[in-house]
């Protein structure tokens, strides 16, 4: 056992006989943030879809907090601690900004959303819900309608509906996709605030982005990790930059 905080092991899967995770090895410690990069179509979405539960490999092993999950569904994956945030935001676009985030917090609980507009007042959702909305910087637009927000808020909000389940490891696809220079900063410190608080894996395409949070990286291309090591480590390795850095970190 490497004593990782999530340790993967040999996954694979394959769609039409193209490996998209061609035998992943990749540990990631407690505490740190790990980022992933790669060119597009290089499987990081299959592998993080792999480590939700959302997908299952054709092969190999997930360990997280020296639990073999590799079969676990997506639900029980929720309960043990692990959130994910998407690419794309799915928003309940017409409730408000503290509902959406109770919303999460109710989901996580398991409770019915029968009674759900009885739980808008229940300070066990809210609470929470306020608290996760203070950790990203939206506690001000709490009774805001989702769908008056800007892109780059609405990705906060997704952070903040994570955040409210109270995860141990989060996994963040592609948190800056489509965010304007001001918004990725705002999203930078926001990750940066959590540094330490929560073990994250990040995959991301913003190098910058990548570069200023990440405590290690691991680089993933035609679906198999070709390196890991910090930031440091990663510019410097040739191989990384023949295969996908390129001029990106000169």
């Amino acid at each position: 056992m490497s004593g990782a905080f999530l340790e993967v092991r040999n996954l694979f899967k394959s769609y039409g006989g193209i490996a998209a995770t061609d035998h992943v090895d990749l540990d990631v410690r407690q505490s740190e943030l790990h980022a992933i990069i790669g060119p597009n179509g290089a499987g990081k979405t299959t592998l993080i879809a792999q480590l939700s539960g959302e997908v299952d490999p054709d092969g190999g092993t997930i360990r997280f907090d020296g639990r073999d999950m590799t079969r676990t569904p997506a639900y029980k994956r929720s309960l043990l601690g692990l959130a994910r945030s998407f690419q794309i935001t799915s928003l309940m676009l017409d409730m408000t900004v503290l509902e959406n985030v109770a919303l999460a917090v109710q989901a996580h609980a398991g409770h019915s959303f029968r009674f759900w507009r009885a739980a808008r007042k229940d300070p066990a959702l809210v609470e929470p819900a306020m608290a996760a909305l203070e950790a990203v910087g939206l506690e001000g637009r709490a009774n805001d309608i989702a769908k008056v927000m800007s892109h780059g808020e609405h990705r906060q909000l997704e952070i903040a509906m994570a955040l409210a389940t109270d995860p141990v490891l989060l996994l963040l696809d592609e948190p800056m996709a489509g965010m304007g220079v001001e918004e990725s900063q705002r999203m930078v410190e926001i990750l940066r605030s959590l540094k330490g608080e929560k073990t994250m894996l990040l995959i991301e395409h913003d190098m910058d982005a990548v570069f200023a949070l990440a405590d290690r990286i691991s680089v993933l291309v035609y679906g198999r990790v070709i390196a890991t090591g910090t930031p440091e480590e990663i510019r410097g390795d040739e191989a990384v930059r023949r295969a996908y850095l390129g001029d990106e970190v000169a």
